[in-house]
């Protein structure tokens, strides 16, 4: 049985084959190179390979680290003959090294058919939210230059529904390990923690509501917290929110408009879509000295490469400190 990790690389690797083929069919190469190119970039590189470093570096070939490799190697072939049309060159040659025994090009190879049975789209919306508040946070640490060597101790996240709650327990400890925080606090009510602002788009409810703009405009600035809170629940639904005006009921879509969060003293505060993070940005004395101690490991670190030792190597170490 696989980890999870590597069943959801799988399962978005089958979700990839059916939307390409389909953009494919529809001659529409430009939308099956950008789903290609977010999937290589986004999620095979930037969080399946980063977060297995471990296992693709581990001692000894066992299960666990073979079906890390057999996992990625499925992944790039069938990349490779996915991409096969639009690079073609490229592909020819990863095909080549990765399948030396398989067909003599990738373009006698047929397109892969996309396997419904391992297609777990809850795993992949809770994987989607781990990524999405790990980049918000990070994004969080770099707007006040704190370095993510630098241990913080808690975030706070507005759950809106118990479904989201659920999905993030389940990844809680993935997105603690990759922004080095403490831990992770879930709150329902946002009242006096939390102020929440949102903006109407004009274009896109100028063109529905036209007649209406001057009343939806003053209605969207008259909001209180708990309208704005239930749009937003609206939207992690996947559901629309119907706006009761006196002219008329005006139904917002996701697009229709932008929810943003104010910063707390002593706290950062993020938004993307129905997601809100809030990050604990005050060091206490022990984060401080953790910290320390994790630039030394790294300035160590960068020693041993820079003298090229082997990461199996031991070395011995003297530190001159005052």
């Amino acid at each position: 049985k696989r980890p999870e990790i590597d069943r959801w690389i799988i399962s978005l690797l089958n979700s990839l084959i059916s939307k390409v083929r389909a953009a494919y069919e529809d001659y529409d190469v430009t939308t099956a190179g950008r789903i290609i190119q977010d999937f290589v970039c986004d999620d095979v590189s930037n969080w399946y390979v980063r977060l297995n470093r471990k296992r693709f570096w581990g001692g000894k070939m066992d299960e666990d680290k073979l079906a890390a490799y057999q996992t990625l190697y499925e992944v790039l072939t069938d990349v490779a003959v996915l991409s096969a049309p639009i690079a073609p060159f490229y592909m020819d040659r990863l095909y080549l090294d990765l399948v030396p025994g398989g067909e003599e090009s990738v373009h006698y190879v047929m397109m892969p058919d996309a396997d419904a049975s391992v297609i777990d789209s809850d795993l992949e919306e809770r994987m989607n939210l781990a990524q999405k508040a790990t980049s918000m946070i990070l994004a969080l640490r770099r707007k006040v230059s704190i370095k993510v060597r630098q241990p913080l101790q808690k975030i706070m996240i507005p759950v809106i529904s118990d479904k989201v709650r659920k999905q993030l327990e389940a990844v809680e400890k993935l997105i603690l390990g990759e922004v080095n925080v403490k831990e992770v606090e879930y709150i329902s009510d946002t009242t006096g923690i939390i102020t929440k602002k949102i903006k109407p788009n004009f274009k896109t409810l100028g063109k529905a509501y036209g007649r209406q703009m001057k009343e939806i405009a003053q209605a969207f600035g008259n909001m209180d917290q708990a309208t704005i809170g239930a749009i937003q629940g609206a939207e992690a639904a996947g559901e629309t929110y119907s706006l009761s005006l006196p002219s008329g009921e005006v139904v917002l879509s996701p697009g229709d408009y932008e929810i943003s969060s104010e910063d707390m003293p002593g706290w950062l505060v993020a938004s993307d879509g129905p997601l809100t993070v809030a990050l604990d940005v005050q060091i206490s004395e022990a984060l401080r000295k953790e910290g320390i101690a994790r630039e030394l490991v790294n300035r160590i670190q960068n020693l041993r490469k820079d003298s090229g030792f082997e990461v199996t190597d031991r070395i011995n170490t003297t530190i001159y400190a005052s």
